[in-house]
């Protein structure tokens, strides 16, 4: 779902981004405008996906989406780039990679440092039907 939300909320901005900037400038590459300088009706369109997804939230997942978020306001530049291109790594993966990655993630939460270097060892030289054995032994929550 946060996937397509994305998607969604990029396959908009892009649209509603493309006329306005097509209507600023003719030149390959001119600067997409700002927040304060798209209209209010870009603006909604970009909003709507996310007033959807609050208010399906429940009180739980509003605090969490509140607490990502202002988070995400005190990383410095460096790390918000390195987590949008994990984000898009992410986004890029297979789903049954993705699978792979959520199970390895989680079952590596419960480990201490020494086993997960000895699980990460161990899972790069297995072969694609060993990954799947243990992310079957090992199935990701929410699956």
């Amino acid at each position: 779902m946060q996937r397509l939300v994305r998607a969604a909320l990029l396959g908009t901005l892009w649209l509603g981004l493309a006329a306005g900037a097509h209507a600023q400038s003719q030149a390959p590459g001119a600067n997409l405008p700002a927040w304060e300088q798209l209209t209010p009706a870009q603006r909604e369109t970009l909003l709507a996906p996310l007033r959807g997804r609050w208010n399906d939230a429940s009180p739980g997942q509003r605090r969490h989406m509140l607490q990502r978020a202002q988070r995400w306001n005190t990383l410095p530049s460096e790390q918000r780039q390195r987590a949008e291109r994990g984000m898009r790594h992410w986004d890029s993966m297979p789903p049954q990679q993705r699978r792979e990655m959520r199970a390895l993630y989680q079952h590596m939460r419960s480990l201490d440092r020494e086993q997960r270097n000895a699980l990460r060892e161990r899972w790069r030289t297995m072969t694609a039907e060993q990954r799947r054995a243990w992310v079957d032994a090992h199935p990701p929550k929410n699956d």
